[in-house]
């Protein structure tokens, strides 16, 4: 992917004591990365989606919630916020972890579906513990 041409993120030192992006020792190039290789994880579960034939309809929509709010990666990072940041990460987190659920509970799934799901997974835990 090609990295994204946005103004720099904003350090967001607000009332509410929040940490920031930077504050988490993860400079702006960095950040940028973690998104990009998170929104490819989530196009290859959107790709093993589109390639299994008995899906769970609960695991379909995960990962197509997934796919819709990694496309808003780009227009997140455009409005330099890094609370929004942390909450589409968190936001997302939430689906993986759903949708790694629901690949671990023993429904015939194929390697890809459960090796996509994974990374994805993965991808979006260790980015949100890298942002606290």
């Amino acid at each position: 992917m090609q990295p994204s041409r946005l103004p720099p993120l904003q350090a967001c030192s607000g009332a509410s004591g929040a940490a920031s992006i930077e504050g988490g020792n993860m400079g702006e190039q960095e950040i940028r990365s973690r998104l990009d290789s998170i929104r490819l994880a989530v196009a290859q579960a959107a790709h093993a989606l589109s390639a299994e034939r008995h899906l769970p309809g609960e695991l379909r929509d995960y990962i197509q919630k997934l796919d819709r709010q990694s496309d808003r990666i780009g227009e997140i990072l455009a409005l330099r916020d890094p609370l929004r940041i942390a909450k589409l990460v968190a936001d997302m987190e939430l689906l993986g972890a759903r949708a790694r659920r629901v690949c671990t509970s023993g429904l015939p799934l194929s390697g890809q579906m459960k090796s996509a799901v994974n990374h994805m997974h993965n991808e979006l835990i260790e980015f949100k513990q890298h942002l606290h």
